[in-house]
């Protein structure tokens, strides 16, 4: 019975390992922008820099720990490794959630967002889980005996492992379960359906006595109807706390503000275009790709000619910097200004490139493999 429940408890920590490393290689780069969280957090934000690669290889070792214990290869050696990693997952999950700095782990990406408390539930499950397989380890027996081929094998999923990472951080993540995904109309996720309820919050007020010393704390409600605000020895110290009660609606699409550099709102105008538009993302012009930005400049001067397809250019820099890009690039297209937030959501790339038409998007592009002009024109641009 005890052999039967270990070979549960291994399928289902393996498996969880492949399932949570692969949803976060298929985004590495969304994967980085969370670990750069948790760098400012810790005061190491000089690692910046690295984390999608350490993103890449966060997501490789959870893959192939996982593939690993279930082939029951090394086994002491990986159930090691599972031990250590999530001791470290469950120590930021549960930091995260106790003092609320990161707002939700990425645990498995954008494809199943959980709230910090949801992720330290979660890993403290996986360590009792992990703990039994380490006390039983030597039960665990190897599919395969040959140390040769357990090298092949454990190499052939290394190798698919990092480059799926590699893969999908070079062009773009095969699965998209972000709100700016190709089919999605943005206008329309970006509107309160009639009916639909907001956020309830609940003010709570601290107040001291100035007479007794005595303190207590009122929500907005109670300190209406108790009418202690007539009390002038009651007096409200510090500032009023807002807290969440019931959460209401929640837009797909809340922190989308286009502008131009004097804060005129461009939304409407270029999200609900009703012609065929190419959106430029270029969240961060100090690390925009050059070449790439090159190939789409030259993209937008031939669309324009030809078919007069209007081409905008996004960026979180400020308008200084963007126009000292733009006439060193010799860009054609318009320049916008919007949250990096969002533009990080929009397209994994810097740039990249979204087609769009009515607010919807018609499809999306790495800048590595955007289409020729050519190629654009015959599949879009002749049918507009």
């Amino acid at each position: 019975m005890k052999t039967f429940f270990l070979q549960i408890v291994r399928s289902l920590v393996g498996l969880l390992f492949i399932f949570s490393g692969l949803i976060k290689a298929n985004d590495p780069l969304g994967f980085g922008y969370k670990l750069q969280e948790y760098f400012e957090v810790f005061h190491i934000s000089f690692f910046n820099d690295y984390a999608t690669a350490f993103a890449i290889l966060l997501c490789t070792l959870e893959i192939v720990f996982g593939a690993l214990l279930l082939l029951g290869f090394w086994t002491s050696k990986v159930v090691w490794g599972l031990l250590i990693t999530i001791v470290f997952f469950t120590f930021l999950t549960f930091y995260s959630a106790y003092f609320k700095v990161v707002t939700s782990c990425g645990c498995f990406g954008d494809a199943i967002p959980l709230t910090p408390w949801q992720s330290f539930s979660k890993d403290i499950v996986l360590l009792v889980m992990i703990l039994f397989i380490f006390f039983n380890k030597n039960q665990i027996k190897a599919i395969v005996n040959n140390s040769k081929a357990q090298q092949t094998i454990a190499g052939l999923v290394l190798v698919f492992s990092l480059g799926f990472g590699v893969f999908t951080y070079s062009y773009l993540p095969i699965l998209d379960f972000l709100p700016y995904k190709i089919g999605n109309n943005i206008p329309e996720l970006m509107k309160t359906p009639p009916g639909a309820e907001p956020d309830i919050y609940e003010i709570n007020y601290n107040l001291t006595n100035k007479s007794t010393g005595e303190s207590k704390t009122l929500t907005d409600k109670e300190y209406l109807k108790t009418e202690i605000w007539k009390d002038q020895n009651w007096l409200i110290t510090g500032e009023p706390v807002s807290k969440l009660i019931k959460k209401g609606f929640d837009l797909k699409i809340k922190d989308l503000k286009i502008t131009d550099s004097q804060g005129t709102d461009y939304n409407q105008e270029i999200l609900e275009n009703p012609y065929y538009n190419l959106v430029i993302v270029a969240y961060d012009l100090t690390k925009t790709d050059a070449a790439g930005i090159g190939n789409l400049n030259a993209l937008a001067i031939n669309a324009a000619e030809n078919f007069n397809i209007r081409t905008v250019l996004l960026t979180s820099n400020s308008s200084t910097d963007a126009d000292l890009f733009s006439k060193k690039n010799k860009l054609v297209m318009e320049v916008f200004y919007a949250d990096g937030i969002p533009l990080k959501s929009m397209v994994r790339a810097n740039p990249g490139v979204i087609l769009l038409k009515n607010g919807t998007v018609i499809n999306k592009w790495h800048f590595r493999n955007v289409p020729s002009y050519d190629e654009m024109a015959a599949s879009y641009f002749s049918n507009n």
